[in-house]
């Protein structure tokens, strides 16, 4: 009986990359995805640290803040006050402007009423730049607002805050009250910055300019919606 010679099984086989150039690929595709990641992440944020660079780093030679400057920052709290209207507003509602604020027991007495009229000069000198900076006064006490005082502060953001929260927030000088000084915080929401009490409105004006000049590139007036 014939028999059919052994003949070896004939398979079609397609080229693999080798296991280890597979897993190199794959290592290198998402290690250049993060690279992009954070690239683009310094890019979008580049114009903030660059101009907190050029007002905290890079001063010339003799130049120094009237204002002192907070460090570390603190981020606007995430207790809520209420406007004249009776509207309850999230403090962290008022990022996205620069902010000129002002601290008063809220029957404002010849102190408070100073304080007020100098943020209302303040902003109004910075001319066409004013519109980047709101004015804000932040009420303590269970006072009543007197209407002439309604109609004087009818252009800022005034708003009944607790007490108590506030001055976990807000800080004076050693010696001086919280309502002595003018603070200031920045468009990301973070106070930055705090006016000596008995304040040299020329000098604050010089501050305000210089930080308006350094974030003009990146801060623009109003809020998004």
């Amino acid at each position: 009986m014939a028999q059919t010679p052994d003949e070896p099984l004939t398979l079609t086989v397609h080229s693999l990359p080798p296991l280890d150039q597979a897993s190199a690929q794959a290592v290198a595709s998402t290690r250049a995805g993060r690279w992009k990641m954070i690239g683009l992440m310094l890019v979008c944020a580049a114009p903030v640290i660059a101009s907190y660079f050029m007002y905290y780093v890079v001063r010339p030679e003799g130049r120094r803040n009237y204002g002192e400057l907070i460090d570390p920052q603190r981020p606007l709290p995430a207790f809520s006050g209420t406007n004249a209207q009776g509207q309850v507003v999230p403090l962290t509602s008022l990022k996205d402007q620069w902010l000129l604020i002002s601290v008063a027991d809220s029957a404002c007495d010849a102190a408070c009423q100073e304080h007020l009229l100098l943020q209302r000069q303040l902003r109004e000198t910075l001319g066409r730049e004013k519109e980047r900076m709101d004015w804000v006064w932040l009420r303590t006490g269970d006072a009543t607002l007197a209407e002439p005082l309604l109609k004087a502060t009818a252009a800022a953001t005034v708003l009944h805050v607790d007490a108590q929260a506030l001055a976990g927030w807000l800080q004076p000088a050693v010696g001086q009250k919280l309502e002595d000084h003018l603070y200031v915080v920045d468009p990301l929401g973070n106070w930055m910055m705090r006016f000596p009490a008995k304040i040299d409105p020329k000098q604050a004006k010089r501050d305000l300019d210089r930080l308006l000049r350094a974030s003009a590139f990146w801060d623009k007036e109003g809020r998004a919606n």
